[in-house]
């Protein structure tokens, strides 16, 4: 799931989607937080844009919708 692990940003751990590799700027950091959340950031606003932060239940019921295809591309 990740190319290297950071840690900033609240001390988080952060992995780079491996599905990032690509140079079209359409990249995420998934992250863990010490409480067990799952924070979601843009790498192109690394350390300074907004943070999302997902239960674990919301973040796999988000990963199964995107496996499912519910999401177009290109959004």
């Amino acid at each position: 799931m990740h190319d290297g692990i950071t840690l900033d940003q609240g001390g988080y751990c952060w992995a780079k989607s491996s599905y990032s590799a690509g140079e079209n700027g359409n990249c995420i950091e998934v992250g863990r937080t010490p409480a067990g959340a799952i924070p979601v950031r843009d790498t192109k606003q690394h350390r300074r844009g907004p943070v999302l932060e997902f239960t674990p239940v919301a973040f796999q019921g988000f990963l199964d919708a995107v496996k499912a295809g519910e999401f177009p591309e290109g959004l």
